[in-house]
């Protein structure tokens, strides 16, 4: 039996599965599907910068406190593995279109206010004009007159992230369970006892469910009702070797995200389907023109592939992350939406503390759930 049942193994199960196994706690990690295959893969890994001794929100103080972390996140994961996870410092540009000319560009947005909040934040911030922008992007659409850049702002490979998160949990004798979908979890009296999967009851000494937009399902279970629901959200991949780009670009919703090797994401869209994961037609040409009404030159780019993901959705507008009320030993990390690769080091820092007993990096504020019927 596991001193800790995580259940969930995305990039935020994987996380906590990591930082608890580090201290010397036996962990199980019951995945329903294949470990990181869900949105923790579909993610395009953006980083985005934040002071977390400035912040001016939650949501801002978890994106601060993970935004110093990773670098180190990322040596420490290459160190034990060898896994490259292609962390760079790219630098990210935020446009604001104004011309109806555009139509796949155009955006409700304000350029001095998000300027200011990312400041406020601790971001650092260069407002640019079309001149500033053209020197920066030379092949940014002429039209785009400006924008402002995030010289901070970073970027991860997902897929290969995952990759390393997985062989550091291996080599730090985390037992890894795929195909375990939870079906029901037992409780007697405040104490969860088992987690119930297709293959039987799985016991352990405390439990934390990261089931991502599963989790509502999962929580139900104990009478706990989280409002996390999934949002599909559609990427395309192109390739263009003469690399048109080097920074991240971002309007809106939707960004470009260039590789180092040539490749370079198309996101996203946000789509409540509920858990239909398939691709439209209409998305991905919608995803294309965006594309190439943002930078004409990726007109003669090849089509890669193209994927979704089911991010998890809090209609609250922050993660559930702490101990479910009513219970002593269940805890919950789940609901990051669009910001789960983002905030995977701090949330695995911080669960790992709360589970363990251990002093806190921040406050966590207490994670409520309306009633539900037990299943």
């Amino acid at each position: 039996m596991a001193d800790i049942v995580i259940i969930g193994g995305g990039v935020i199960g994987l996380s906590i599965a990591y930082e608890v196994a580090g201290q010397g706690a036996s962990v199980q990690i019951l995945e329903r599907g294949s470990f990181g295959q869900e949105a923790s893969w579909a993610g395009a890994g953006m980083i985005i910068p934040a002071d977390p001794q400035r912040a001016t929100t939650y949501e801002a103080q978890l994106r601060g406190e993970s935004f110093v972390r990773w670098p180190a996140w990322s040596r420490q994961l290459f160190d034990e593995t060898g896994i490259d996870n292609g962390f760079v410092n790219c630098g990210g540009i935020h446009l604001f279109p104004q011309t109806v000319t555009l139509p796949h560009l155009s955006v409700l947005s304000d350029l001095a206010g998000c300027a200011r909040q990312l400041r406020a934040d601790g971001a650092v911030v260069e407002e640019l004009n079309a001149d500033e922008l053209r020197r920066l992007e030379p092949s940014i659409n002429r039209e785009i007159a400006n924008g402002i850049y995030l010289p901070q702002m970073c970027q991860v490979r997902n897929p290969r992230h995952l990759k390393a998160l997985i062989a550091a949990c291996h080599a730090r004798g985390v037992v890894m369970t795929s195909g375990a979908a939870v079906m029901s979890i037992e409780r007697q009296g405040s104490r969860v006892t088992a987690a119930h999967t297709v293959t039987g009851a799985i016991r352990a000494d405390q439990f934390v469910v990261c089931g991502g937009a599963w989790t509502q399902s999962i929580l139900a279970a104990v009478g706990c009702s989280v409002e996390i629901e999934p949002v599909r959200g559609q990427i395309v991949l192109l390739e263009d070797l003469k690399k048109p780009l080097r920074r991240i670009i971002e309007v809106g919703v939707r960004y470009l995200v260039p590789r180092a090797d040539g490749k370079i994401l198309i996101g996203s869209t946000e789509e409540w389907t509920g858990f239909d994961k398939g691709n439209t037609a209409e998305s991905v040409a919608d995803l294309i023109r965006f594309a190439t009404d943002l930078v004409p030159a990726l007109k003669s780019a090849r089509v890669d592939r193209f994927w979704s993901g089911l991010r998890p959705h809090a209609k609250r507008g922050s993660p559930y992350l702490g101990q479910v009320p009513e219970t002593d030993n269940l805890f919950v990390a789940a609901g990051h939406f669009r910001s789960g690769l983002m905030l995977s080091p701090i949330t695995g820092l911080l669960m790992r503390q709360l589970v363990l007993r251990q002093e806190l990096v921040m406050p966590m504020p207490v994670v409520s759930c309306s009633k539900a019927a037990a299943t």
